[in-house]
């Protein structure tokens, strides 16, 4: 994985990324904390009062979705 995309997030992160993702009338409850970090790590941004993926938490997400299967099992 390339430096720039290699983030060590946490479980809440990775959920957070997932469900930003999503219309915000798909959304269920994010946890505050968590989207508070990646807006920090510019991995999503506010815009209206809600978070979105920004380009660069759009390409963490597809390139650490192989990691996210660890998580599961």
């Amino acid at each position: 994985m390339a430096a720039e995309l290699d983030y060590d997030l946490t479980p809440d992160q990775w959920e957070a990324l997932k469900t930003i993702r999503r219309p915000v009338s798909e959304r269920r409850s994010l946890r505050v904390p968590a989207v508070q970090q990646l807006l920090q790590l510019q991995l999503a941004d506010e815009i209206d009062g809600a978070p979105v993926l920004t380009p660069l938490g759009r390409k963490v997400l597809i390139r650490g979705s192989s990691s996210l299967l660890d998580l599961v099992a």
